[in-house]
């Protein structure tokens, strides 16, 4: 099979890494989903593959069974023999790379919390330094078993001993790993605020938020609210002057001007108007807000950005609902940029 025609693939041998000692000791790689049985008995058909799994296990969710059924499927059936396999173990630290040589075959004796494997011939191991940013970010991927899609070339090349990464000043893909992790924790923040806070809940969202900013907030009980769902204000009482109305949209689509236009009508002189919405503002809404500086729009990128600066002033049950935690990344720097 030439170079080029191989597909690369990425598989993790647990979450602790329990596995490994049946990848590198046996010489085979392995997927688990005991309750499944032998997937090789099944029709070389993903719908049945999903029908599976709901059978055997009924109590996960229901957006659990495409991801799995996906992952088992293409281990049976996608991955053949001469495919590239890249396995970062956790427990020696090493880029393990090898070739599958085997078909699919359901073993529950070997290593009974793994039965689902395919032989594999490992050609190389490198440390993890020895690649790109962007490459050990691909394999990282929060599933069990994927296609390397992007830095596929360079794991290939790493069979004949090409493998080396630039100097981490050179590395581009420095920036590509920063902002993908950035963006995959947005689109992670606004996706829960989306299932789980519908209507008014995200209106006491927001107000808590604001609690955390320094404010003090009333929120409008459910129902109609005459277009205001939140009041936000510095003192006690909420007798001094600015006092902020907050209208809130749970929806994820555009807010157009109509709602702006509305909220503008019974914000008063001396007081604030804000519009927070998930989604997005036409730009008709932006025209009519730009010379009115009494009046606010937060879109779901700017929630979410204040969500990551005030985020350790939220109660536990927020953190619950969105449970984030700090890590050290590498910067984003452009080098086109002024000093």
């Amino acid at each position: 099979m030439a170079k080029n025609d191989r597909t690369v693939w990425g598989i993790h041998g647990g979450k602790t890494g329990d596995a490994d000692g049946l990848f590198l000791k046996k010489d085979v790689v392995a997927l688990a989903w005991v309750k499944v049985g032998d997937i090789g008995l099944l029709p070389a058909d993903r719908e049945a593959f999903k029908q599976k799994l709901q059978e055997v296990m009924p109590e996960r969710k229901k957006g659990y069974f495409p991801v799995a059924a996906g992952q088992l499927f293409r281990f049976a059936h996608d991955m053949k023999a001469g495919d590239v396999i890249v396995y970062p173990s956790k427990q020696d630290r090493q880029v393990h790379i090898g070739e599958i040589i085997g078909p699919y075959k359901f073993d529950p004796k070997t290593e009974p919390g793994y039965p689902q494997q395919r032989a594999v011939k490992w050609i190389k191991a490198y440390p993890r330094s020895r690649f790109s940013q962007g490459a050990l970010y691909e394999i990282g991927s929060a599933m069990s078993f994927f296609q390397v899609k992007t830095y596929n070339e360079e794991f290939l090349g790493a069979i004949e001993g090409k493998a080396m990464a630039p100097p981490v000043q050179e590395d581009v893909t420095v920036s590509y790993v920063f902002e993908e992790i950035e963006q995959n924790t947005r689109d992670f923040v606004i996706k829960k605020l989306a299932q789980e806070l519908k209507g008014h809940g995200l209106a006491e969202f927001v107000a808590h938020l604001l609690n955390a900013m320094g404010y003090r907030t009333r929120v409008s009980p459910a129902g109609p609210d005459g277009g205001v769902d939140i009041i936000a204000h510095k003192d006690e009482l909420g007798f001094e002057k600015p006092l902020i109305k907050v209208q809130v949209k749970s929806g994820e689509g555009n807010i157009g001007e109509p709602i702006i236009s509305q909220l503008n009508g019974i914000v008063e002189k001396d007081e604030f108007g804000m519009v927070v919405t998930l989604g997005t503002f036409t730009n008709q809404a932006v025209t009519f807000v730009r010379n009115k500086s009494n009046i606010r729009l937060i879109d779901g990128e700017d929630l979410v950005s204040l969500i990551f600066h005030h985020y350790d002033s939220f109660d536990s049950k927020y953190k619950a609902m969105i449970p984030l935690k700090h890590v050290y990344v590498p910067e984003s720097v452009d080098e086109n940029e002024e000093e």
